[in-house]
């Protein structure tokens, strides 16, 4: 794994063994980064369920003025502390050791990011209580782009329900990126 463009451009990232974490695949991510790349630059980045921090780290190399990276696992943190350092991003991102509901509620009332990206371990449903925060926060606005990474047989029709409007889907081999925007009424 490694960072694919921008100023730490080729560098190796770190990740932790065993089934933990389930790191995006460098193709994945470099088609998520061309989705993106008009969005990135000057960007302040969100990065839900962080694993080795490698989403996080690629916004940043790209141009991200700021990314906070949310991750539960000590392990976890111990690694992202490490791709941090190694790429020199560290300055720019903020590192929250908890689970990310309460980063969500932490962070309500600071900041309103541009870009939400959330990858949360497939199968267990993370993803609805996790947009029902971010939705009761004010951390996002109808220009935030939040990004799921999912299986391809996951559903989450009820994000409509939430507020939340599907924008753009992308489907690769194994898995997806759903994209949503807070619905307009809001």
């Amino acid at each position: 794994m490694r960072v694919i463009a921008g100023s730490a451009r080729h560098l190796p990232l770190k990740t932790i063994e065993g089934p933990d974490t389930r790191p995006t695949t460098d193709r994945i991510k470099e088609t998520l980064f061309n989705i993106l790349q008009s969005d990135i630059s000057g960007s302040n980045f969100l990065d839900l369920y962080s694993g080795s921090g490698a989403i996080a780290i690629e916004a940043l190399s790209r141009g991200a003025r700021s990314a906070t990276l949310v991750e539960s696992s000590k392990n976890a943190c111990k690694v992202i502390k490490e791709n941090l350092e190694f790429t020199k991003l560290a300055p720019k991102a903020n590192l929250m050791e908890c689970d990310c509901l309460s980063a969500i509620n932490r962070l309500k009332n600071k900041e309103v990011f541009d870009i939400i990206f959330m990858d949360p371990p497939y199968g267990k449903d993370f993803e609805y209580e996790t947009l029902k925060a971010i939705k009761a926060s004010n951390i996002a606005d109808e220009y935030t782009i939040i990004i799921i990474e999912e299986k391809l047989d996951t559903d989450l029709d009820y994000a409509e329900s939430l507020g939340f409007e599907l924008v753009r889907a992308k489907t690769y081999k194994t898995n997806k990126h759903l994209f949503y925007k807070l619905k307009g009424d809001n």
